[in-house]
């Protein structure tokens, strides 16, 4: 398409920028109406997964005739879509490139200078979509043109910018047999989908060698290794938006030196051919440098010095790993990316809390990616995944993490595969949500990219019933603090009673600090549940190498310090501190069931 608009006063210009950025906050906000019961409701709360699925076809297609019959499917009681038509201008000619529903020669009379009093050529000229609910509001909004959109038939319609490269080129008109209300999101519905149509037309434009391209990409990730001996992997790609077959997401898998897995997942910053080229090569750069047997920070450091070289302006995020499978030690790097989740046996799943740096490609001068070690036992699943899974469908990290740990919960840890089409189906394909869930309310143009990482059974068998947590918090790791609590209540999520989990969460959180303050060492914590529900045992144990031992004391009233064992005296069931033969434990005991009798100091 030609850029159309290009002669746009500076007034205009502004409220065509002011315009988009509302665009991004409707589609952030697009959803059911507040209070909005029955089918209605319902078809509101899967727009979002209808957006999905089409921009997911729509990068398959290769002519707008295809790309307009995709976007008719989406029709429906609660969007009554009739008709439709693209527009582009060839100099100052705004004229009809493509069109569905409309009758025979309907499309082809359509040509009008841009500067006509027409919807079509308004929204060519200033960039602001137009939405006219009625005949009559056509009438009266456009006198002199309304009669060549006055069809039998049409009772509503919308004319909504295409946008290809960074420009303005078009118009789509949505024409509807029933009235719309351009409320509660609606309106976000339909520019998404014009931006969808967009990319679409870019991808037609490029031609068959960024098809090409993209293609090679995805086959080269599909053929990733199913783990070594002792580790199994499952990995699964979407592409989303309607964009390039592939974007700037990916992953990978390494065989190293020793019978050692490396394990790599990333996210180039954009979503265009450009990024895609861009993933390929930081994706073999990163294979190459772990290759040749270089720790996980030493790769990262690497491949963020390779990225920035390029000079595209580009960062990605990144986490590589390598896994040995004899131990189940993994030891972790993370480049600005989202943390891990860790699923035990039993289904719990918990945010891992690694720790991380900069994304790759920011030259700033601070090459510090540190490595975290991460005890797998054997039935526990590491995943690794993009934001893609977390945000998509306008959720944020928070709700869309709830989302991931309730698709990954259900289920025995043998299916692996199973596990990760379940994710990726309540992202894709989610089911209808209970009153009060937070529903799929936006489309978000972002691919996903799945990793996960189980550690086998020795013996093929692994007790899954109890549930094992280890964490090590550094001196220069204050803030580790707050991730240990974190990951503590994932680890209590169904405790019976709730103001153990808080009572808990303290006394963790008392001799973590103790470490910190009155040490100079490491704190090892393992927590380990045993029982049957409604009677299960926590046990916690926080070991350090400083040979002082605590002795418990009687606070002052503004004391800052000194409260750690009068706590464990008084909210623990049972306590106590072990010697080691290098340092100390200070270990207590919750009961599910116990009451709240004094604790019994062995």
């Amino acid at each position: 398409m030609a850029q159309v608009g290009g002669g746009r006063e500076q007034g205009d210009s502004e409220a065509y920028d002011a315009e988009m950025r509302q665009v991004e906050a409707l589609n952030r906000l697009a959803g059911p109406a507040a209070g909005a019961t029955g089918p209605v409701a319902e078809r509101a709360r899967h727009r979002g997964a209808d957006l999905l699925l089409t921009g997911h076809a729509l990068a398959q297609v290769e002519s707008l005739g295809e790309a307009l019959t995709l976007i008719s499917r989406m029709a429906d009681t609660t969007l009554p879509l009739r008709s439709q038509a693209v527009f582009r201008a060839d100099r100052e000619v705004l004229h009809c490139v493509g069109q569905f529903g409309l009758q025979d020669g309907e499309s082809d009379a359509f040509r009008l200078p841009l500067d006509t009093a027409h919807p079509a050529a308004q929204v060519a000229r200033t960039g602001r979509p137009v939405f006219l609910a009625s005949p009559q509001e056509f009438r009266d909004r456009f006198p002199a043109t309304w009669q060549l959109s006055d069809r039998e038939g049409c009772a509503a319609w919308a004319f909504l910018p295409l946008t290809t490269y960074g420009q303005l080129t078009g118009v789509w008109m949505a024409a509807f047999d029933a009235p719309v209300k351009v409320t509660e999101g609606f309106g976000a519905f339909l520019l998404t989908v014009a931006r969808l149509l967009g990319r679409c037309i870019e991808q037609t434009y490029d031609g068959q060698a960024d098809r090409a391209l993209s293609q090679s990409l995805r086959s080269s990730m599909g053929r990733i290794g199913s783990g070594v001996d002792g580790l199994s992997v499952a990995a699964r790609y979407v592409p989303t938006g309607g964009g390039l077959m592939v974007g700037g997401d990916w992953f990978d898998s390494i065989a190293l030196p020793n019978g050692r897995l490396g394990l790599v997942i990333g996210d180039v910053q954009g979503h265009d051919v450009h990024a895609a080229g861009l993933m390929s090569q930081l994706r073999t750069a990163i294979h190459a440098y772990a290759a040749e047997g270089h720790g996980p920070d030493a790769v990262l450091v690497r491949a963020s010095h390779f990225l920035a070289s390029l000079n595209e302006g580009r960062f990605a995020t990144c986490i590589y790993l390598e896994a040995d499978p004899a131990t189940g030690i993994l030891r972790i790097a993370r480049a600005g990316h989202p943390h891990p989740v860790l699923r035990l046996p039993d289904g719990t799943c918990l945010l891992k809390h690694v720790r991380g740096g900069l994304p790759l490609g920011l030259d700033l001068g601070e090459d510090d990616y540190p490595v975290s070690v991460v005890s797998l036992r054997e039935n526990e699943i590491l995943m690794l995944c993009t934001d893609g899974l977390i945000e998509s469908g306008g959720h944020d990290m928070y709700s869309g993490w709830l989302r991931v740990r309730n698709a990954l919960t259900p289920g025995s840890a043998d299916d692996l595969d199973g596990l990760a089409d379940r994710l990726l189906n309540a992202v894709v394909a989610p089911q209808p949500s209970p009153a009060g869930d937070l529903p799929a309310t936006s489309f978000t143009e972002d691919d996903i990219a799945l990793l996960l990482l189980r550690r086998d059974p020795s013996d093929g068998y692994a007790d899954g019933t109890g549930r094992h947590l280890r964490f090590t918090l550094a001196q220069d790791q204050a803030q580790g603090l707050a991730d240990a609590r974190i990951e503590f209540q994932g680890l209590l999520h169904d405790w019976a009673r709730p103001e153990q989990v808080d009572t808990v969460l303290l006394l963790v959180s008392e001799l973590l600090g103790n470490v910190l303050i009155h040490t100079e060492q490491a704190a090892v914590l393992r927590a380990d549940i045993s029982g049957a529900v409604g009677r299960r045992r926590l046990r916690v144990e926080v070991t350090d190498r400083s040979d002082e031992v605590p002795h418990r004391r009687a606070p002052g009233e503004l004391s800052s310090s000194g409260r750690g064992l009068v706590l464990l005296d008084v909210l623990a069931h049972r306590w106590n501190i072990r010697p080691e033969p290098e340092g100390k434990t200070v270990w207590f005991e919750i009961d599910e069931d116990g009451a709240d009798e004094p604790s019994e100091a062995l």
